[in-house]
């Protein structure tokens, strides 16, 4: 088998395996999708905005809250899916025994760190997450908090660039549509 082959059958086991780690898992957002779709939509963001062909990359992207969400360990991800991706993955994982605003401090502090395909990782998933607490916010959300979401994501970001001109672009693109979202004024419109 060539291995491109071989990478795009081991993009097909990550689907399988995010989406069997990520069963009983949904979304936040009011609409309570099922999680696998922020791990496919992490990946699309890559290809169809970023034109990212490396599947390393986009394995990652599948798999990227494997370890953070699921139980998943590095070990196990390492003998499923091989050293560099495992390396990937826990690049953007938060430690979940930390206290939240420790974790949202660390991502701020590691972004400038991380490799170039882990930023590339980072763009996409802030670009999701962002559309998603702008246009399908957690349930009782509050617009300030989701200010504050849009904020900080900014700011984790901004240690990320450089890496892929489109990718950045969406994201300005992403926030200045959330922020238009958010505004006193299109919230008086819609009263």
């Amino acid at each position: 088998m060539q291995p491109e082959m071989d990478q795009l059958g081991l993009l097909f086991k990550a689907m399988v395996f995010s989406a069997n780690r990520h069963r009983n898992q949904r979304r936040k957002g009011a609409d309570a999708s099922p999680y696998i779709n922020h791990a496919l939509e992490v990946a699309d963001v890559l290809i169809n905005v970023g034109k990212v062909e490396d599947l390393t990359i986009l394995i990652a992207a599948v798999l990227h809250d494997t370890i953070e969400d699921t139980g998943t360990t590095p070990v196990e991800l390492e003998a499923l899916f091989g050293r560099r991706i495992r390396l990937l993955v826990e690049a953007v994982s938060d430690d979940k025994n930390l206290p939240k605003a420790e974790r949202k401090r660390l991502q701020i502090e590691h972004a400038p760190h991380l490799s170039a395909p882990a930023k590339l990782l980072k763009l996409a998933d802030k670009i999701c997450n962002v559309r998603d607490v702008t246009q399908n916010p957690p349930t009782g959300w509050s617009r300030q908090r989701r200010d504050e979401y849009l904020e900080w994501a900014e700011q984790v970001i901004d240690g990320c660039r450089g890496v892929n001109e489109a990718l950045e672009r969406c994201f300005d693109q992403v926030v200045q549509e959330g922020r238009k979202v958010l505004s006193p004024e299109a919230e008086d419109a819609g009263t």
